[in-house]
Parts: C-alpha cells; structure tokens; sequence
C-alpha cells in the first residue's frame, strides 16, 4: 500500500474514532442532563426548601472571650497578580461552629473524625423563646424534652436536639448577645444538665445545637453541660442560627463540619432540608 494510501487510511479510522467519542460525549451529556432535571424534583419530593442556618464569619460576631474570632490577610490581589487571595487566622469556636467531643475530654474524637453518617441528621427544634424573652438564664430542662416528644413522638436515632431560645435575632449586638453584667457574668440561654443526662440515657442524639455562644447557659460555673455531652462522643452545635425557619420536627440538617486533623471544632456551613 502507498504512503498516501496509509496516510488517508489513517485519518479516515482517527475521524471515525472522533465522531464516536462526539457522539458518546454528546449521548453522556444528554443523560447527565436528565440525570440533573430528575434530581430536584425527586428531592423535592421530600423537601420543599433548603434554609441556611449558619452566621456569616466575620469579625464583627460576637465571642466567648471578647475578641474577634477570625482576622483576614490579603496575600495575593488580582490588580498585581491576577488572582485573590486571603490568608485566615480563625478561632476554631467562633460565630457558627461545631464542638467535637475533644474540646472537653483529654482523648475524644476530633472534628475530622466525627463520623458522616452523623452529619447528615433529623432535626429536633426545643422552642424555650418565651421563656427566655423574660429570662436570659433559662435553660433546656427535662420537662421542655418531655413536652416536645409528647407533641412530637420519640426523638429520631442520631437527632440534632437544637434549642432555639430567639438569641440568633441579637447576634448584631454584641453587649446583648453576650449579656456581661457588671461582675462579668454572662446571661444567655443554654442546656440544662439534667436535659443533657436525660438525652444521653434515653436516645441515640448525635448532636445538641443552642442559638447562642455556649451549650450551657450563660452564668455556668463550671461547663456542665460540656462535661456531660462531649466526652460521651456526641457532638455540639453553637450559635445557629434560622431557627425560626424550620419546623419543631421533620426538617434534615446538614453540618459542613470542618476536616481540619486533630481540631477540637470548627466553624461549619449547615443548611436545614424542610
């Protein structure tokens, strides 16, 4: 066969395989496409909406110690360099975060090891807003649990018990958010150690969620609550935040929690599937 011969032989079999792949790629295409328009619709039909439930980070949010839980250098700009970007220095617990089990316990878990079947979870809201608009000290107490399972039924394997208490709404003020009084005490709401036994002895609960800067309230002595809920290999969520969006029950939540080796927490990304 001629040279010329090879060469046409040659490029008619590679424009072959070209207009093969074309097709398979435009035939892939097409059933991703369908794969992503089914999708939605099949999740809408267990959850109407998506609601965020996360504080932006930033270093206005208010701390446990007063002092700015994140701060931002500018490393790289796009005016010099042609791209962004910024180097973090963050508090692992400031605004929105995760409390793993070993940020109160010598040897627990840590937050990249806590497990993604318990991230993903039911989420069970203990509305104490009342009582806490006319105490900042109210806490989560065996008979708020009792009440919500009578309403609600049992509380689900590996649930996020949260307490919503309506503190997210002052988040913007420091001084009431925070509540110091003239002793440097703080007041806000918080858990109750007794609700805190009574979810570790009667349910499976992965995580206990507040809307305010601790799990246990604000004048705690001694982190009860903490000591109670961590080293026992569950989980804490503080300062979420929407709340008010969701449904006493029934709703999914999702913790971005952080991977960060070793962290005792994190701030966290979590959204609320209603």
């Amino acid at each position: 066969m001629c040279d010329a011969c090879v060469m046409n032989a040659v490029k008619e079999r590679m424009l072959s395989r070209r207009d093969f792949f074309k097709t398979t790629a435009v035939a892939a295409g097409a059933a991703a496409t369908i794969g992503v328009a089914s999708a939605p619709a099949a999740m809408a039909a267990g959850h109407a909406g998506v609601f965020d439930m996360t504080h932006k980070l930033s270093p206005d949010f208010p701390t446990f110690f007063g002092v700015p839980g994140i701060s931002t250098e500018q490393q790289f700009n796009f005016a010099e360099h042609g791209f962004n970007l910024l180097n973090l220095t963050i508090n692992e617990h400031t605004a929105t975060h995760i409390d793993a089990p070993l940020h109160f316990s010598a040897d627990g878990t840590s937050v990249d090891e806590i497990p993604v079947s318990d991230l993903v979870i039911p989420l069970c809201v203990i509305d104490i807003a009342a009582k806490a608009a006319g105490n900042p000290d109210a806490q989560v107490t065996p008979d708020d649990l009792k009440a919500w399972i009578a309403a609600h039924g049992a509380i689900p394997d590996k649930a996020c018990v949260a307490m919503h208490s309506g503190w997210a709404a002052k988040s913007g003020d420091a001084a009431a958010y925070v509540g110091n009084d003239a002793d440097n005490v703080k007041h806000f709401p918080g858990f109750h150690v007794e609700a805190t036994q009574m979810l570790l002895e009667e349910t499976t609960a992965a995580a206990m969620a507040v809307d305010t800067l601790s799990l246990d309230h604000g004048p705690s002595p001694d982190f009860a609550t903490h000591y109670a809920w961590l080293p026992a290999g569950r989980y804490g969520i503080e300062n979420l935040a929407g709340l008010d969006q969701v449904p006493a029950a029934g709703a999914t939540l999702v913790v971005g929690a952080p991977n960060h080796v070793g962290g005792t927490g994190g701030p966290a990304r979590i959204f609320a599937m209603v």
